[in-house]
């Protein structure tokens, strides 16, 4: 059997470059008993995670077709060429592709969402989600949150689409010791909310001189170049903020999970429906107190183990900060509620994933 992963062409399936999607599918890779018929297909990068699983497709204008499009056609001729007569098919992120692959395969097909359906092209209409859910398998959704969104309206082939949370790998094999440090991680986006944390540790700062302020991310996943406006003026703010705060543009995993090794507090002050959260899996699994919005799959994943606030503004999350930098029994508590229930681990989530394939390949072959 083989199993044929494909990536939105903007994911970057690189060691030092990796974003959700592709930490994701890494994670998922290392404990997966398929690893050695696993095929993942995306853009050209420079250090592929897993080179041996990985074909990287180089674009070419010439090639007269979308990038997304360009890469399931490249897809399909190797899957096509094969003699391999059971072989899964899935497709991240992208559901316009369901209508193009299903054409030109007759491989059962599942479709992974990492973000809201209703507002991706292929999926935003009843009928379109609809019709995905008779030509796929299966539906893969990051969070009861992206489920209940896929399934509005929808009363047929509900039994196909299932809640599989991302994983996240923990090395740490004891709590870690905590420093005097708050850290957000994301993109330099309004939705992230990153502006209410930049003013937030602005105005403190100077209350608890022996408290650092750390960001990391950038305006655009995997560089730290085409920065626009609003990213400019947060990175401004940090640095006028002094030597208490800390801007590090994006970074690879194995820095950000170092920050949060370290880090007292993370905080998630998003404005946006967050389809899942991975970054408040990070913090838990980093035993980290949170400070979270209220909003899309973040509850789900911090549950009662963190601080969550509904309409978050610049004033609650003020309240909220200080109020775990004063009191270190409340801090010190939720950190052991984080570490101790942290579930959300890669290696059930693969196996997981595993049992699904499983069935589908029963089921199909």
């Amino acid at each position: 059997m083989k199993i044929n992963i494909l990536l939105p062409y903007k994911e970057k399936f690189d060691k030092y470059k990796a974003s959700s999607v592709s930490i994701t599918i890494r994670n998922n890779l290392s404990y997966s008993n398929y690893l050695n018929q696993i095929r993942v297909f995306g853009q050209d990068v420079e250090s592929p995670l897993y080179k041996d699983n990985f074909f990287g497709l180089k674009y070419s204008i010439f090639s007269f077709k979308g990038k997304n499009k360009f890469l399931a056609y490249e897809m399909l001729k190797i899957i096509n060429k094969d003699t391999d007569k059971k072989q899964l098919v899935e497709i991240h992120n992208r559901p316009y592709l369901i209508n193009l692959i299903t054409k030109e395969t007759k491989f059962p097909i599942s479709l992974f969402l990492h973000n809201d359906p209703q507002e991706m092209k292929g999926s935003k209409l009843i009928k379109e989600r609809e019709k995905i859910l008779e030509k796929c398998a299966a539906v893969f959704c990051v969070s009861e949150f992206i489920k209940k969104k896929f399934l509005k309206g929808i009363s047929k082939n509900s039994q196909k689409v299932h809640v599989l949370y991302n994983g996240v790998e923990r090395k740490l094999k004891r709590f870690p010791a905590k420093k005097k440090e708050i850290l957000f991680v994301g993109r330099l986006v309004y939705e992230k909310g990153v502006h209410l944390y930049v003013d937030v540790i602005k105005e403190i700062s100077v209350k608890y001189p022996d408290w650092s302020f750390g960001l990391i991310g950038s305006f655009r996943l995997g560089e730290n170049t085409n920065k626009n406006l609003y990213s400019e003026q947060i990175i401004k703010k940090m640095k006028e903020i002094g030597s208490q705060a800390q801007f590090y543009g994006f970074k690879n995993q194995e820095f950000v999970a170092e920050k949060m090794k370290s880090a007292s507090i993370v905080i998630i002050p998003s404005l946006w429906g967050e389809p899942f959260g991975l970054v408040a899996a990070e913090a838990m699994s980093s035993g980290a107190s949170i400070i979270a919005s209220k909003v899309g799959g973040i509850p789900e994943i911090i549950k009662n183990n963190g601080i969550l606030i509904d309409n978050i503004n610049h004033k609650k999350l003020s309240l909220k900060i200080k109020e775990l930098i004063e009191n270190n029994k409340m801090r010190q508590s939720y950190q052991k509620r984080a570490w101790q229930n942290f579930e959300l681990s890669s290696e059930i989530s693969s196996k997981r994933l595993d049992s699904f394939r499983k069935i589908i390949c029963e089921d199909y072959f």
